[in-house]
């Protein structure tokens, strides 16, 4: 990549000279509907940089302009519309990198990926960077001019080598294409997969601005239960602060997440709590170094939502607000990364909630080519004296050893754990442990995931869906690579699920066979079916519907039960798409009929609508309750331009009696300043009576200085 002392206007036209000389990333390889051919439509990425700033020029080549756009809002997931994104492995690790994306229409987004981009859980678009990018239309082609400033990445002082790689989706051609080559049973965005770029001459790391970005915060609500009412004003902000050439600290105080978008509700027909993503900007950066611990789907020793929520004397889930948090993160060399986080969260003497000193810190060793060796330790504490605090509950600890495994070609991914709780008087099953080890090739991918959770096992910061129990996950999956013009894959799967209980004597108490029949076909639309067979031995009384006041199944009980669903996604591509989810079975000691599904409507670019619907009907026999069971989700999306968005969500759930509505502007009116006007309404659903409003007006600014 050349050096370059020239000035360019970032407007989307490749007309600077420079550009005619520039060195070029082209060629690009097919990834969908095939992996192995040049793709039909080519991309040509040109790249100088001068010491401050890297610049792209782009050429896209297509088939007309008939492009698909569904939005102007930044941050669009690429899936199923025409976009470009450019990846880059500043530290050459494989396991960490930045994603910058643009549409035919300049919409920019921008992204982390972590854990090697081995799963979507390692892509997270809701960091924010300032940077340039224009776009310019053409009958066959579209271009793209970009500018990155140097100062907003992460790299080693006199670097001349970063890892590269670009993937784009061409909706008018109906093809994927990536300039490193990536097989199809990889994810297009792997970082085990890329090139080279290389730099004429040594970077030099400029200063990196500190950003400032207060915030104000008006907001005016009402309670209908109580008949109280409430005005608040609040002030705050966060500080970003680049320490050397890889590490981030960032500053809050007194944080306000109402502009934060309101969780997905979820049907929960299991005994056990359901874990849902963060969504608040402070815990994003670097969110792997700390998040990724252990299992997500038994244990996982820090999850970050538990900071700012508590439960009160009454066991109701309220907001604890945070008064203050530091956290120092990223790379401290080619090999090692770092992360220590200190959170401060109010007392509620009222309601009975401490205030806690919430410490996580992690410690990252890379080893060989791709994997890593981590270490956490987490501390919940509190340091007053409170007369409804137990000496048990005063503090807990969480220390733990991970190896995360990623092989040069990603053929072998996966970890080991071992973690050990400490609290006042904790027993002596306060260990968990486990393995998830995954191979991966072009037919055949084959793994075990094994937990081991202990009954002592506790972490206050963590999510533990369950504890006392031994788990093993087999599966076998097995594709046939059909690449022709209807069928791309058959995907056959195994994957048997067995739970022991070891405070019973090891006993089975958990079973669930599943065997899954996938088709995916070249127009991007896909058909799947599963069979499960089931079994569950209730320990405790257990009402799957539930229903208030009603007759529980009976515990010390096995249940055998098997059931068979279908599902067809249609293409994504088209104005009108959908996807249809029913299945019928037997339910514990009854039965069950399941209709999931969702409509999208796309008026391109300003406004998509969808709806979301998923029906349980539950019969059991007498004297236990039926059930039908709703969650129906309107969305509607407005873009009025590429700095002003506006979205509605209504959410009504018969099983949690309520219909909820929120409702959201977002102003942008400098780079990653906004104004937030927020909405939100609640009601009972059975007597569409209010349980509470709010209204929510504020403004962000980031400054740089």
């Amino acid at each position: 990549m050349k050096y370059t002392q020239a000035a360019f206007k970032i407007d989307g036209i490749l007309d600077e000279k420079e550009w005619e000389s520039a060195d070029s990333a082209h060629d690009f390889m097919q990834y969908f509907p095939t992996d192995s051919v040049l793709a039909k439509r080519q991309t040509d990425i040109k790249m100088l940089f001068d010491d401050t700033t890297l610049y792209l020029g782009l050429t896209m080549q297509t088939p007309g302009d008939n492009y698909i756009i569904p939005s102007l809002q930044r941050d669009f997931r690429a899936g199923g519309n025409d976009n470009i994104s450019l990846i880059f492995d500043t530290f050459n690790d494989g396991t960490n990198a930045f994603l910058f994306g643009i549409n035919p229409l300049g919409v920019r987004r921008e992204a982390l990926i972590s854990n090697g981009g081995s799963d979507l859980n390692g892509f997270t678009t809701t960091w924010d960077i300032k940077w340039q990018g224009e776009t310019r239309v053409y009958k066959n082609y579209y271009t793209a001019e970009i500018a990155i400033p140097l100062s907003s990445l992460k790299f080693k002082n006199g670097e001349t080598t970063w890892r590269f790689n670009s993937y784009r989706f061409d909706m008018q051609e109906n093809e994927q294409s990536t300039w490193y080559r990536i097989p199809q049973n990889q994810l297009i965005f792997n970082l085990a997969f890329m090139g080279d770029m290389h730099f004429e001459k040594p970077l030099k790391r400029s200063r990196t601005p500190i950003a400032l970005i207060p915030y104000v915060n008006t907001r005016f609500s009402k309670d209908y239960e109580t008949n109280s009412s409430f005005e608040d004003f609040k002030f705050g902000g966060d500080a970003k602060i680049a320490v050397g050439g890889g590490m981030n600290l960032d500053l809050t105080i007194n944080p306000d997440f109402s502009n934060v978008e309101v969780d997905n509700v979820v049907v929960n027909l299991s005994r056990f709590e359901v874990s849902l993503p963060e969504r608040r900007q402070f815990f994003i950066d670097n969110s792997d170094l700390f998040g990724t611990f252990g299992d997500e789907r038994d244990m996982n020793p820090f999850f970050s939502r538990r900071i700012g929520i508590a439960t009160n004397a009454d066991g109701e889930t309220i907001e604890n607000p945070i008064v203050a948090g530091v956290r120092l993160s990223g790379k401290i060399n080619e090999d090692w990364r770092m992360g220590v986080m200190n959170v401060l969260t109010e007392d509620d003497v009222e309601n009975e909630i401490a205030s806690n000193n919430n410490t996580v810190i992690a410690l990252q060793k890379k080893m060989f080519s791709r994997s890593n060796l981590s270490f956490l330790f987490v501390n919940r504490q509190t340091f007053e004296e409170y007369d409804f605090l137990q000496p048990e509950e005063r503090y807990n600890r969480v220390v733990g050893l991970d190896y995360n495994l990623a092989s040069a070609d990603n053929s072998w991914v996966g970890k080991f754990f071992a973690h050990k709780s400490f609290a006042t008087d904790i027993g002596d099953e306060s260990y968990s442990a486990g393995v998830n080890l995954r191979h991966n090739s072009t037919n055949f991918a084959y793994g075990l995931r094994g937990n081991y959770v202990g009954d002592d096992f506790r972490s206050d910061l963590g999510f533990i869906r369950r504890t006392d129990i031994v788990s093993a996950r087999p599966f076998a999956e097995y594709t046939i690579w059909k690449r022709g013009e209807k069928v791309n894959n058959y995907k056959f799967r195994v994957n048997p699920n067995v739970i022991w209980r070891p405070g019973l004597d090891f006993q089975n108490t958990d079973y669930a066979i599943f065997s899954t029949w996938d088709v995916e076909f070249t127009n991007q639309s896909s058909f799947s079916a599963r069979l499960a067979n089931r079994y569950t031995f209730l320990t405790e009384p257990f009402d799957p519907t539930g229903t208030d006041g009603a007759e529980e199944l009976p515990g010390d009980v096995g249940y055998y039960y098997n059931n068979l669903g279908v599902e067809y996604r249609s293409d994504r591509r088209k104005i009108f798409s959908y996807n249809i989810e029913p299945s019928y079975g037997s339910f514990y000691n009854g039965d069950q009929l399941s209709l999931r599904g969702g409509l999208n409507l796309r008026l391109q670019p300003r406004m998509f609508f969808s709806v979301d619907v998923n029906y349980n009907h539950i019969e059991l026999p007498d004297p236990y309750p039926d059930a039908d069971i709703w969650l129906i989700v309107p969305r509607v999306n407005v873009t009025f331009s590429k700095s002003v968005f506006w979205s509605t969500l209504f959410q009504y759930s018969n099983q949690l009696d309520n219909l909820g509505i929120n409702s959201r502007l977002q102003w942008r009116f400098a780079p990653l300043s906004d104004l937030f006007l927020v909405y939100n309404d609640n009601y009972f659903v059975n007597t569409i009576m209010p349980k509470n409003r709010s209204i929510n007006l504020k403004v962000s600014y980031w400054l740089n200085i």
